[in-house]
């Protein structure tokens, strides 16, 4: 059976935090436990300008997910969109359920009215970027952020 991609439950807990785990992991970082309780109340939450989860499930075992946000911006009228976190689990990849992860994260980007869509990966993720060439546009911008205090 093919996976599912749909919105994240809150029976998806145990799941979702291995999945959202793995994702910390792999760019080295980690978050404390309160973290993960936030994260979890607000991709759930009513509010509509907080953050929104999908998952891809398949047999019952979530295999990736995607965390977005909508939010405005100086240069549009409209708010934009914002792929925070995207992760397909080491087993499941190659399969097409990043694609389609992020192919579903710009289906409710236009069905927000919201058709501008961009994400951020760090230079050695190689094996996302090959797909990331494909289904979006690098741009020539450069991140900086606030140095520790």
């Amino acid at each position: 059976m093919p996976a599912t991609i749909r919105p994240l439950r809150e029976t998806d807990h145990d799941q979702w935090r291995d999945l959202w785990t793995g994702y910390l992991e792999f760019y080295q970082t980690s978050v404390p436990p309160e973290v993960y309780a936030s994260t979890f109340a607000r991709l759930l939450g009513p509010d509509p300008r907080d953050f929104s989860a999908l998952v891809a499930e398949e047999d019952g075992q979530l295999l990736g997910l995607a965390h977005y946000l909508f939010h405005r911006h100086c240069w549009k009228i409209e708010e934009v969109c914002y792929l925070q976190d995207l992760f397909v689990s080491p087993k499941a990849r190659g399969t097409g359920l990043g694609r389609a992860l992020i192919e579903a994260v710009y289906a409710a980007a236009d069905a927000a009215g919201t058709p501008s869509v961009y994400w951020l990966t760090q230079d050695f993720n190689r094996q996302a970027r090959q797909l990331y060439d494909r289904v979006g546009q690098a741009t020539p911008f450069v991140r900086y952020i606030r140095p520790p205090t």
